[in-house]
């Protein structure tokens, strides 16, 4: 299991690579609201912090194999410049329907980008079998200690800067970025609320959670968040720890929810990285005078996606 013991030596192993990312405050989202903005990351998101710890702590011998990952496109993003630093190969495999974005980033930084699979989940088991038939080093997005801790940071970061925070709304899928996040700040404070978001089009932690069976719909702007939870994964553990509940939001709420960060606040974030603004505009989570930080997990999204939004 991770501790905060492993998302301390984690900060201190990213130190020197990354600096801590914005706390910005929104009053016009209501009183004693932030925004953790990861957006504003290098590759834009909090992936590279995982990615960064996981490959930064790997073994000589896990180097040697190669490094391969499945992803919807931001952890594809972290491992290729995490494998950049380390000038080790990687062989990045993303979903059919990735973001040209994404994948344009992923070949910027020098990494091998194999588009395979109609989802995210078609492209993950094919990672899994690479891993086994070849031997390489697989880098989860989630399922993994070094990841969780290198995400839970986020989480450091927050306390540290807003250290009478009371409640934080973070956007789940695989649940890595919201277990660390919700272990680092309750461990500074074990009242403090750990709200997960999820897309009503890709409900795994809600899922979960409640015991339901809502279905995943790969057509969402949320695709970094699609895909079920990997069966055996660490996170599931985790998420019962920290995660106090989980909310849906719509696919227009989301789109709502980035016009408002591009018009209101000047940020661009990503479909999954507006999920938590998305909650709160919409009334799903409605807000008290309890400090509180949005987790902003990313901003990359398509020309054409973001210009479809804008417009509408």
């Amino acid at each position: 299991m991770v501790t905060i013991t492993d998302i301390l030596a984690a900060r201190e192993r990213l130190h020197g690579y990354l600096r801590p990312t914005p706390l910005e405050a929104v009053p016009a989202l209501g009183p004693n609201i932030w925004l953790k903005l990861e957006n504003a990351n290098r590759t834009h998101s909090f992936k590279i912090r995982g990615a960064l710890n996981a490959m930064l702590a790997l073994s000589p011998e896990a180097r040697a194999r190669g490094i391969v990952t499945a992803s919807s496109g931001n952890h594809a993003q972290g491992v290729a410049y995490a494998a950049h630093l380390a000038g080790l190969p990687a062989r990045i495999l993303m979903p059919l329907h990735t973001p040209r974005r994404k994948v344009d980033g992923v070949r910027r930084y020098g990494a091998e980008a194999v588009l395979f699979g109609d989802n995210y989940d078609q492209t993950e088991a094919e990672g899994r079998r690479i891993e086994q038939t070849e031997g390489l080093t697989f880098i989860s997005p989630y399922n993994d200690p070094l990841i969780v801790a290198g995400a839970g940071t986020v989480g450091l970061e927050i306390v540290d800067e807003l250290p009478g925070l009371e409640r934080v709304i973070v956007p789940a899928s695989g649940c890595g970025l919201i277990s660390g996040v919700g272990l680092a700040v309750k461990a500074a404070n074990p009242h403090i609320e750990v709200i997960g978001i999820n897309a009503l089009h890709a409900p795994a932690l809600h899922n979960w959670l409640n015991n339901d069976q809502l279905p995943q719909i790969w057509d969402t702007l949320a695709e970094a968040l699609s895909g079920e939870i990997e069966a055996g994964s660490i996170t599931f553990n985790l998420v019962k720890q920290v995660v106090d509940r989980c909310l849906l939001v719509t696919e227009d709420a989301i789109a709502q929810a980035m016009r408002w960060l591009a018009f209101q606040s000047g940020w661009i974030a990503e479909g999954g990285g507006a999920v938590g603004v998305a909650a709160v505009l919409s009334g799903v989570l409605p807000l008290d005078d309890r400090p509180t930080a949005i987790v902003i997990s990313g901003g990359n999204v398509d020309e054409a996606t973001l210009r479809r939004v804008l417009s509408a």
